[in-house]
């Protein structure tokens, strides 16, 4: 399982384990009786949200909770990933683990229910908010940004949102020493530093040696259904309390380029014609 080396790492797709369903949710926790169990399976369609409340809270709340449930009678550790969307965005300072969590969004909204009730269910959960998560293999702002700028001279992308940038690479890697320093409560994991969505497109687009011009604009010139935090920059502390630092944001911005390159030079190779 990528990173994870020297443990027996076992990962379940929703088609395996429908976690809504309390009673699969037991049976694949039950198979494996695992030392930790890392949640990241969740409803993360923001907008769509906003119209299927139903489901946001049937997977992200409930489902959580049978987890939790599940956890808690093999005796697992259970880590479990949650959002900067939790916060309102109102602040102008990093939040820190115990700022109020007041969402503005359903999304959100699912997510800090679900802390509450996994703090009740399993009282040692560990769980890590993150925010603006990217990588490779998926659908994430960089892979959008580098998209629009093959077809367009300029794009204009909003610079009223700040927040900070996450590598999945770099999340997994400080999930795994979290799961074995026996971490509890909440903790932010984020890459180093704060930025708005449009110094992170032009960083990516200048990582990749592109000509296309990234302007700034305002949220207001693009309404979504969900409304998104304004700041929602996550306070490093309680990681540091772990001995943990992730890499600056620039530094993982411009690594992903170089692998999405990779990536696409080996399947243009790998199609090539002789």
């Amino acid at each position: 399982m990528g990173q994870w080396k020297g443990d027996e790492v076992s990962g379940l797709s929703s088609k395996e384990a429908d976690i809504r369903d309390p009673q699969q949710t037991f049976d694949a926790v039950e198979r494996t009786s695992p030392n930790w169990i890392v949640l990241a399976g969740a409803y993360t369609d923001v907008d769509g949200c906003e119209t299927n409340r139903e489901l946001a809270f049937a997977v992200n709340c409930r489902g959580a909770a049978n987890v939790a449930e599940a956890a808690k009678r093999v005796g697992s550790r259970l880590l479990f990933l949650s959002s900067d969307y939790v916060f309102d965005g109102t602040k102008q300072t990093p939040y820190e683990t115990n700022d109020l969590v007041a969402p503005r969004s359903v999304y959100g909204q699912s997510k800090a229910e679900a802390e509450k009730e996994l703090q009740q269910i399993l009282p040692d959960v560990c769980i890590v908010r993150t925010s603006w998560l990217f990588g490779i293999g998926g659908k994430c702002f960089p892979d959008t940004i580098l998209k629009l700028a093959e077809k367009r001279p300029e794009i204009d992308v909003v610079e009223d949102q700040r927040g900070c940038p996450t590598h999945a690479k770099d999340l997994a890697a400080a999930i795994i020493q979290l799961c074995r320093q026996n971490a509890q409560g909440i903790v932010h994991a984020t890459n180093r530093g704060e930025c708005s969505w449009f110094e992170f497109a032009k960083e990516i687009v200048s990582a990749a040696g592109m000509n296309t011009v990234v302007r700034p604009t305002t949220s207001d010139r693009f309404v979504r259904p969900a409304p998104r935090p304004h700041y929602s920059v996550l306070s490093s502390a309680g990681l540091h309390k772990y001995g943990i630092t992730m890499p600056d944001w620039e530094t993982a911005a411009r690594l992903y380029v170089r692998q999405r390159n990779s990536l696409e030079n080996e399947h243009k190779s790998s199609h090539a014609i002789f």
